[in-house]
């Protein structure tokens, strides 16, 4: 899986490639929007409030997604003490707004996908379609570095995400470990985790 399979066909990966960048351009771009709308100006002050894909790509998501299919951006660099609604809470936000805006851009795309299937076109913005999904749905995963775990550490009590803490630390190198040490030990991340969501969220927007 991954970009790498889809070498093959020029058309179909410049599609995916196009739809990536994108979808990571405007997902980095509404963190930082988001942070800025609560009050801090750190994003905009580090050149992040824009949609330029060269101020959000990330060398190893971007690697991950040519060899595994899914990936994620360059964090938005934050001060969590300038958030309205508390430092949890206002990161919770800013993490919901990367998957919320990829989520939209899927919405926007479905109906497309759904007029013109069937032929070269509706592939292409098909192939699109999934890209975007996936980079939602894997970055919805509770562990650190994906907006998950910023999710689930801002709506948990106190007590739990002191107890979450130390996963900041080892989360990266976790998430990293199941994706190429998973299938040795028949961890499965794409099939387990990411394709029943990615399944649903296609039939309910395009339809089964």
């Amino acid at each position: 899986m991954g970009l790498l399979g889809a070498t093959r066909d020029p058309k179909v990966f410049l599609a995916l490639v196009i739809a990536f960048v994108v979808a990571i351009s405007i997902h980095e771009a509404c963190h930082a929007l988001a942070a800025t709308r609560l009050g801090d100006p750190t994003p905009k002050l580090q050149g992040r409030l824009t949609l330029n894909p060269l101020r959000h790509l990330d060398p190893i998501g971007t690697l991950l997604l040519v060899v595994a299919g899914f990936g994620w951006g360059r964090p938005v660099m934050i001060n969590p003490q300038n958030l309205r609604f508390g430092v949890r809470r206002g990161m919770a936000v800013v993490s919901a707004a990367g998957p919320a805006s990829n989520l939209a851009m899927a919405g926007v795309l479905g109906p497309l996908v759904r007029q013109i299937a069937g032929d070269e076109q509706g592939l292409l913005f098909g192939g699109e379609f999934l890209t975007v999904l996936l980079l939602a749905v894997f970055n919805l995963i509770p562990i650190p570095p994906l907006d998950g775990f910023g999710v689930l550490y801002g709506i948990v009590g106190p007590e739990t995400a002191m107890r979450l803490d130390p996963l900041r630390r080892y989360g990266p190198l976790i998430l990293i470990g199941v994706v190429f040490l998973g299938p040795m030990v028949g961890i499965n991340l794409f099939e387990s985790v990411l394709l029943p969501p990615v399944e649903f969220l296609h039939n309910l927007i395009v339809g089964g």
